[in-house]
């Protein structure tokens, strides 16, 4: 069975950092494109970053700049650096594993976790 366990989420002022973490279990980890969504209060869930097998990444363009995504295959966890955060950044964060760079990009889902939340505000 597949699990993705995100931590590292909180409350934190505006222009300050967070570094999300999700560790993944029951699945061949390096063979797994891994990426964050979001879904802010009132509004569908979208795409943060990905990153592919072999390290290639992507970025939605609100974040470009201040998140950076990265993986480590040894531990099977996929992390999420948020810096510069904004009031607009409020969601919970979900980690998500795809089969395919390209489709995990796209929407195309393998695996979810549960989410953690994060608040940036005053």
């Amino acid at each position: 069975q597949v699990h993705l366990v995100e931590s590292g989420g909180g409350l934190v002022q505006p222009g300050g950092s967070l570094r999300l973490s999700c560790a993944a279990s029951g699945l061949t980890f390096g063979s797994y494109a891994m990426g964050w969504y979001r879904q802010a209060p009132g509004k569908e869930r979208e795409l943060v970053a990905v990153i592919s097998n072999g390290g290639n990444t992507y970025y939605t363009d609100s974040v470009k700049g201040r998140f950076t995504i990265s993986r480590d295959n040894a531990k099977n966890t996929v992390y999420l650096q948020m810096n510069s955060l904004e009031p607009e950044d409020t969601a919970v964060y979900y980690c998500a594993a795809g089969r395919f760079y390209s489709n995990l990009k796209s929407g195309t889902v393998s695996y979810w976790g549960q989410g953690t939340e994060v608040t940036v505000s005053s």
